[in-house]
C-alpha cells in the first residue's frame, strides 16, 4: 500500500501528521514572497519539515487510512508498519527516495534523515488557484537630445530707393465714448464696496445670533437636573479562552484506575497534568499538559523525554 497519497492529503487540513515508527511531517505557513533577482512573485503556502523523533502512533494516519480503504484499525496500522519496512530499506541501499508530492528523504554521512521539501504542490488551501509569476523587468531608455541642424537662408538684398513717407490718418474723436467708460468703472467700485458692506452686516448679525443661542444652551444646562431611577446593569466581559492544540501525552492506558494513578502521580511532580475522554478504542489517555503553540509544546516535550520519560509523545488535537 502506498500511504504517501493518504499523508498529502491529511497535509491539507493537518499541521503535524506522524507516520508511527519513522517521524513526522510538519507544516509551516509561510507569507507571500517576492524573488528580487529573477523578478518573481509567490503566493502564501505551506512549507513542509520532517522530524524524525516524533514516531509514537496518535491514530490521526491510520483512522484515515482505515476510513479511506474501508478496513480496520489493527489492519490500517498492519499496513503501515509493512511501507515503514521498505521506507528503512530503501534508505539503507539507496541512502534516499522520493515520497510524491511530498518531498525527498536521504541519510546524510552521520546516518539521519536529511529532508527536501517538494515544490510542487502547495497544500495551503487559502492560495488554491494563486501560482508563481514572473515580471518582466522594465527597462528605462535615456532621452536622446536631437540637435538641430541650423539651416542657412538667404536674405535677397534690395537696392535702396527713395524713402516713403506715411502719414496716419487722423480720425474725428467721440469724447461721449470716454465719459460713458469712466460712468461704468465708477458704478463697478461702488458696488463692490456696497456688496462689502453688506457681507459685513450678515456677519455681524450671524456672530450675534450664535451668542445668544450659546448662552440660551448654558442656562438650559445649568437649570436642568438628572434623575437616575435605576442604576445601569453590570457590564460583563467575556474573556475567551485561549485553545491548547498540543498536548504531551504521558501515556495511555486500558484501565481506568493506572490511568487515575498515573494523573495523580504527576500531578504530585509538579505537572499542569490531564485526563481527556477516552478514545474511540477505549483507552484512556494521560497527559503532562496541553499547549498553545507547538514551539512550547516541543521545548517541553524535549526536556521531559531527557529528564522523566523518553516515551512521552505529541498529540495535536483540539480538545
Amino acid at each position: 500500500m502506498k500511504i504517501e497519497q493518504y499523508i498529502s492529503q491529511l497535509l491539507y487540513r493537518h499541521q503535524c501528521v506522524t507516520v508511527p515508527g519513522f517521524g513526522a511531517f510538519l507544516t509551516e505557513i509561510q507569507s507571500a514572497h517576492l524573488h528580487e533577482n529573477t523578478n518573481s512573485f509567490y503566493p502564501p503556502k505551506k512549507v513542509i519539515s520532517f522530524n524524525a523523533n516524533l514516531k509514537n502512533n496518535d491514530g490521526l494516519l491510520a483512522n484515515h487510512i482505515s476510513q479511506i480503504e474501508k478496513t480496520s484499525y489493527e489492519s490500517a496500522v498492519a499496513s503501515i508498519e509493512s511501507e515503514i519496512v521498505i521506507w528503512n530499506s530503501i534508505l539503507q541501499v539507496n541512502e534516499k527516495f522520493t515520497l510524491k508530492n511530498i518531498g525527498e528523504l536521504r541519510l546524510n554521512s552521520e546516518k539521519n534523515i536529511v529532508f527536501t521539501p517538494s515544490e510542487s504542490i502547495n497544500y495551503l488551501k487559502e492560495s488554491f488557484g494563486l501560482n508563481a509569476f514572473v515580471s518582466p523587468a522594465i527597462k528605462r531608455e535615456s532621452v536622446a537630445h536631437h540637435v538641430e541642424t541650423a539651416v542657412k537662408i538667404e536674405v535677397p538684398v534690395f537696392e535702396e530707393k527713395e524713402a516713403i513717407t506715411l502719414q496716419p490718418e487722423v480720425q474725428k474723436g467721440r469724447p461721449y465714448l470716454r465719459y460713458a467708460a469712466v460712468l461704468i468703472l465708477g458704478l463697478a467700485v461702488t458696488a463692490t464696496i456696497a456688496y462689502q458692506v453688506y457681507e459685513n452686516h450678515v456677519a455681524k448679525e450671524t456672530l450675534l445670533v450664535e451668542t445668544a443661542v450659546q448662552k440660551q444652551v448654558q442656562n438650559k444646562i445649568q437649570e436642568a437636573t438628572f434623575v437616575l431611577e435605576t442604576p445601569a446593569p453590570p457590564v460583563t466581559l467575556t474573556v475567551s479562552e485561549e485553545k491548547l492544540m498540543y498536548h504531551i501525552v504521558a501515556g495511555v492506558f486500558r484501565s481506568e484506575e493506572n490511568a487515575q494513578s498515573a494523573y495523580l502521580e504527576l500531578t504530585k511532580s509538579g505537572y499542569k497534568a490531564r485526563r481527556i475522554a477516552p478514545n474511540r478504542h477505549g483507552l484512556h489517555p494521560v497527559l503532562y499538559g496541553s499547549y498553545a503553540t507547538y514551539a512550547d509544546a516541543q521545548s517541553a516535550m524535549s526536556e521531559i523525554q531527557k529528564s522523566t520519560n523518553s516515551d512521552a509523545w505529541l498529540m495535536v488535537k483540539e480538545l
